[in-house]
């Protein structure tokens, strides 16, 4: 006899695997300023991903090891920033608002097709080219990711410590004995 396993469809999975990296960013050791770093340092980077043609990813680890962040909790929240999408949605606003702040209008150099040998050899035209072409939008997602991260900060903390009082509840009643149950056994 073979017990078939429940299958869930996508919606489910999605709820179920959200959830799972919650509770692993709740349990996950490091005290809640550690963890709610990380958390703010993962997400806030994510926004930046975009903009910056995932070459933020390469300081990523650096980032959050200088400033003592938990790593755990920066993947965590830097695939939470993945599935929520928010770096898409923001793109357009970012844009508008770092030609607010910068509103120089960028000259693009000579347009020649981006090339890995030629930036390797020293040819750091093209890339400089790539960058000034979304600085706009660089400036706009950096400030975006800024306020993300420290309201997720606070956000994350306080429910660390929520849960952490919670699981110290549970764990004290689990510990209780009623006296009824002592008083008991000594008549």
């Amino acid at each position: 006899m073979s017990i078939k396993p429940k299958k869930y469809n996508f919606f489910q999975r999605f709820g179920r695997a959200f959830k799972l990296n919650i509770t692993k960013l709740l349990r996950s050791p490091g005290g809640a300023k550690k963890v709610s770093l990380g958390f703010a340092l993962g997400l806030g980077l994510e926004m930046l991903v975009l903009s910056s043609g995932s070459l933020i990813y390469i300081l990523f680890v650096p980032i959050v090891r200088l400033a003592k962040g938990s790593l755990p909790a920066s993947i965590i929240g830097n695939v939470i920033g993945k599935l929520t999408l928010l770096p898409v949605i923001l793109l357009p606003f970012a844009k508008k608002l770092g030609k607010f702040l910068f509103p120089m209008k960028v000259h693009y150099g000579h347009h020649t097709s981006f090339s890995f040998k030629k930036l390797i050899h020293g040819d750091f035209h093209t890339l400089v080219s790539v960058l000034h072409g979304g600085i706009h939008t660089l400036i706009g997602m950096s400030i975006f990711g800024l306020i993300l991260g420290i309201c997720s900060y606070f956000i994350v903390y306080y429910f660390y410590e929520k849960e952490k009082a919670k699981r110290l509840k549970r764990r004290k009643n689990k510990r209780e004995v009623p006296l009824n149950s002592i008083n008991q056994n000594y008549i």
